[in-house]
This record gives C-alpha cells, structure tokens and sequence, in this order.
C-alpha cells in the first residue's frame, strides 16, 4: 500500500503539456500498471471471442464431450480472470487520479506559499481557487483514464491481428477505419477546448468575486453596497452560465459523435462479416468471433475518444496551473547568495536609519504611519530598494551582509514580521498558533499569556482544542490581534518585528502586553514598530523617524521630555477593543 501524497518534486512549467509530461513521468509506474491489467481485461475480452469462435468450428457442433469440457474450462478461465481484473483496473485508475490530483495541488500550493504576498498581487484570488478545485479534477480524470488509453491501443491492435489472420479486409477495415475515427473528431475537440477556456476564465472571475464579496460583506452592508454587488455576481454568474451551456453543447457533440462512429464501424463489419458468411468466405465460428471482435473494438475507440476528450481539459487545466507555477517573487533568490551570519545581529535599515539592536527590544515610532509600513517591509526584504536595502551587522566580527545576498527562506526563517494583516487561517487554535507541531501545551500557554490571549482560549471548553474559522471572525478585533501576536510568540524568531501589535486592545490588556512581552523575548532581538506609549515605556530604547528618517532616538521618557514631535506622535487617543 503506497501512502499519498508522495513528495511532488520540482515540477515542470514550460507549457501545458511538459507540465503533464512530468506528471506522467512521476507516475510512470502506476500508469503503466493501470494500462497493463486494463490491457489484460479488454485482451481477455478479445480472446472470449477467440475462443467462442474456435469452439463452434471444433468438434463442439458434432457433440464430442471432450470438446465441451475444454472449452468449457477455457471460457470459464478467461471469464473469471476478467472479472478478477475488475477490481484490481478499478484500484490503479483511483491511484492514478490521486496521485496525479494531490500531487498537481502539492505543486502549486508549495509554490503558492514560496511566492507568499506576490501571488495575491499578480493573480485573483479566484484562480487560485479554482486550480485546487475544477482544474485538479480535469488532470486526475485524464491521468485516471490513461490506462484505459494504453489498452485501448492494445485491444485494438489485438483485434487487428486476429481479423488479419483471419481475413485480411476485415483487418484492413480496423486498421483503416480507427485513424480516421480518431481525425474525425480533432474539429470537435478543438471548439471544446476553446469553450471550455473560456468558460474557466469566466468561473474564475466569478470566484474571485465570491471571495471579494465574503470578505467585505460587512463593509457592504456599513455603506449599502449590497445592491451592486448582488447585480454584478448575478451579471457574472450568467456569462458563466452562458459559457458552461456552450461548452456542454460541444460536450453533447463529442459524446454523440463519440456513440455515431464506432456505431457505424460496428454495423459496416457485421454487414461485410454476415455477407462473407452466406458466400463461405468465413465459417460460422468465424463470424461470431467478429461479432465479439467489434464490440470490443467499439468499446475501444469509445475509451479512446474519450481519453483524447478528458486531454483536452486536461491541457486547459495544466494551463492554468503552469500559469501559477510561472510566476517568479518579487524578491528572487540572488544568483550566488552568501553564507548567513551565525552569531547575533543587529538589523538595520538604511533607507531610514533604523537600527534594531540585537537581544534588545528596541521601540521605532514613525510621525508617518506610510514610513511605519516602509521600513517594516524593508527590514523583512518584503521591499528591495537600490541602496536601501536592510542588513545584518554581526556584532562580534561588525561584518555585514545584505538581506537581498542571502537566501529568501533563511531570511524567513529568522526574521519575521508580524503585522495586523496576518491571516488567521481555519482550524484548531492549536493548530494555528503552533503551525510546526514541534511546540508543547506548556509553551503555547506561556505564549498565550504573554500575549493576554487568556480569554481567547478559555471561552471555549475545549481550549487548544476549540475550532477556529477562516480570519478568526468568531473573534473581536482586539481579540483576533492577541491570537497573531501569541502565534508570534510560538514561532520564535531570532528577530521579531511587530507592527502594532496592541492598536486593537482595551488600555488593561494593552499594559499586560507591554509588561510581559520583554520577559517573554529576553534575550533575543525584538522591534515593536508602534505609536503606543505603554509599550514604548517597556522597550530598552526607541529611534524616532520622521519624513524617513532617523532623527531622535533614547530611551522612551527621554524622547518624551527632549522631542515635542515625539510626544505628539505617541501621545494620540489609541483604539479601543472591540473597535472593527
């Protein structure tokens, strides 16, 4: 028993088709499999025939009960073989779609967290959704039925053979009649596609405003936007409509040109077959093994219609996938990235000034909430600026080296900005504030309660264990903002950035916070960008910037006392609990 999903791998996005190239080179094994005992069953199928054939034109007809008992047993064998090969097709068809299915998903939602803040910027949020959804469909229904293709190529050229040596213009019929079958439908296949991309554009705009419309419903309804939103899904939602009932109507013409040639392949070889007979050109054993030769060789041309019907979404599908596989960040990896510093570091912005101050918790207060923002994304290499770029200074050797040199994911991993746009994502409040699993309840208590998210937890009997919904909307704002801040807590970062992160609390639970939180990073470098005097007073020293710049900077009561501009900045009403 194989355990899915497996690891995907890098996968390939030159095109549509690489991308589906590589997914059956991952899978090759199972697909191979899934075509070898479908092959068997439709082979088995062939050989029935055979057999009923051969055995009316042995001494069968004649009442030779030797010839009864052996033709008995070799129909017997071949019937249950095909029926033991049912379940096992079945079983290597499911695999090949979950494998080919978790295995796309693997793929892009790797990517998708890779890219991080990029994806959302260079595509709607509705395609995104609609390749975890429709498209993993399309690629697992084409992978599931390969196998059906690989023995569809089999049984027909078994069936060739076997008229060929029979008679050589019934094969010729099969070997003729087949290619153009399969030509005969390219016309069609081509308008479904064409239909079917257009309908998946549309269904991912409409998607992408479905989400737009959950997430600002009460925004909406605060302005009475209702209307216009309800007018444009419904305008939306129709062009959708309109371009799946095309796409259905070439679907309908796929299928029924799918059931009209093989028909008329079946009735053209019964009609040739029923006239060589009454001329004695075959026996008659000879003609009821044609008989079950065309209805085996209709059954394949059908699987392989289909097949080349399930590739064209397929295509469409990887399509879109390989458009998100595509997409390049922001703030790529540099060509040759250098070794990170190993030992403490101060970080440090030159766009502005700013100095973060290794295991130091050190306070920056911006006159302007857009320099705040700036230096936050600067000193996370969320933003690159020629000659701006934020460094790490170890303090041991006074060796530098720029964000931008080092590895994206080893920046990610020790320095970590944590804003009041952090995403609150469905699940376990366990789950959610120890994302690694590698944290013990004891420590994810501790966090919680530097954070003061205390009452977050107890209001649900199962703790931990209470369920979260997407965005935390179950919870106030306040409330929601202490969840972030105890899940950054949990991580640990070697450097921590906080972006505000009380703006949102009562003043009680905003002076816990600014209490706890020093003991709780002791030791470690911290930077609370934030305008909150009670937090400020708990800092080891604050850098005070305005128009972009550092121009102040001492300890909290010092800047109080020597800057109006300071204390004009950190002295404004602050938002209260509760507050959307």
């Amino acid at each position: 028993m194989r355990t899915l999903p497996q690891p995907p791998g890098a996968p390939e996005h030159r095109s549509a088709h690489w991308f589906l190239w590589w997914l059956a080179l991952k899978e090759w094994r199972s697909l191979l499999w899934s075509g070898t005992t479908t092959g068997a069953f439709m082979v088995c199928g062939v050989l029935i025939s055979a057999a009923l054939g051969a055995a009316l034109d042995s001494g069968l007809v004649r009442g030779d009960l030797d010839a009864l008992l052996t033709w008995f047993g070799v129909l017997t064998a071949l019937v249950v073989t095909v029926v033991a090969l049912v379940p096992v097709c079945h079983r290597a068809e499911c695999f090949n779609w979950y494998a080919s299915a978790y295995r796309t998903i693997q793929a892009v939602t790797n990517h998708s967290v890779r890219m991080g803040p990029t994806l959302t910027r260079r595509l709607p949020s509705g395609e995104v959704v609609a390749v975890g959804t429709e498209d993993i469909d399309r690629i697992g229904d084409f992978h599931a039925i390969a196998g059906q293709f690989l023995s569809s190529v089999v049984a027909v050229a078994a069936v060739s053979a076997l008229m060929l040596t029979s008679h050589a213009a019934f094969g010729l019929v099969v070997l003729v009649a087949v290619p153009l079958i399969m030509t005969g439908t390219v016309p069609l296949l081509r308008l479904f596609s064409q239909r079917q991309e257009h309908q998946r554009d549309r269904q991912a705009e409409l998607t992408t405003l479905a989400t737009d419309l959950v997430a600002g419903l009460r925004v909406l309804r605060g302005v009475g936007g209702e209307r216009t939103v309800d007018h444009r899904h419904r305008t939306a939602s129709r062009r959708v409509r309109s371009a799946a009932v095309r796409v259905g109507w070439a679907d309908a013409a796929l299928n029924a040109v799918r059931e009209l040639l093989p028909g008329l392949l079946l009735v053209g070889i019964v009609w040739y077959g029923a006239r060589l007979a009454l001329s004695g050109e075959v026996t008659t054993g000879q003609l009821v093994a044609f008989y079950g030769y065309t209805g085996t060789l209709s059954t394949a041309v059908r699987h392989l219609m289909r097949a080349l019907s399930l590739f064209a979404s397929a295509r469409v599908a990887a399509g879109r996938v390989v458009r998100v596989l595509s997409l390049e960040h922001d703030h790529p990896d540099p060509e040759h990235p250098v070794r990170g510093p190993t030992a403490p570091c101060d970080l440090h912005d030159p766009g502005s000034g700013v100095t973060i101050g290794a295991r130091r918790t050190t306070g920056v207060v911006c006159a302007d909430p857009a320099d705040a923002t700036a230096i936050a994304e600067r000193l996370g290499r969320y933003r690159d600026e020629e000659g701006a770029d934020a460094v790490l200074v170890d303090t041991s050797t006074g060796r530098s080296v720029r964000l931008r040199d080092l590895p994206r994911a080893w920046v990610r991993r020790r320095v970590l900005v944590a804003s009041n746009d952090a995403h609150l994502f469905s699940g376990t409040l366990r789950d959610e504030l120890a994302p690694d699993r590698g944290v013990s309840d004891e420590r994810l208590a501790e966090v919680v309660r530097a954070a003061r998210a205390d009452d977050v937890v107890r209001r649900s009997a199962a703790g931990l264990d209470a369920l979260l919904t997407e965005r935390g909307r179950e919870y106030s704002g306040g409330q929601q903002q202490r969840l972030r801040l105890a899940r950054a807590l949990a991580l640990d970062p070697e450097i921590l950035l906080l972006v505000e992160p009380a703006s949102a609390v009562d003043a009680h639970s905003e002076a816990a916070i600014a209490a706890r939180l020093p003991v709780e990073r002791a030791g470690r470098t911290t930077g609370l960008v934030t305008t909150s005097p009670l937090l400020l007073d708990h800092t080891d020293g604050v850098q005070f910037v305005e128009e972009g710049r550092l121009v102040a900077e001492g300890t909290h009561r010092e800047l109080l006392a020597a800057s109006p501009r300071y204390a004009a900045a950190v002295l404004r009403a602050v938002p209260t609990e509760g507050r959307p």
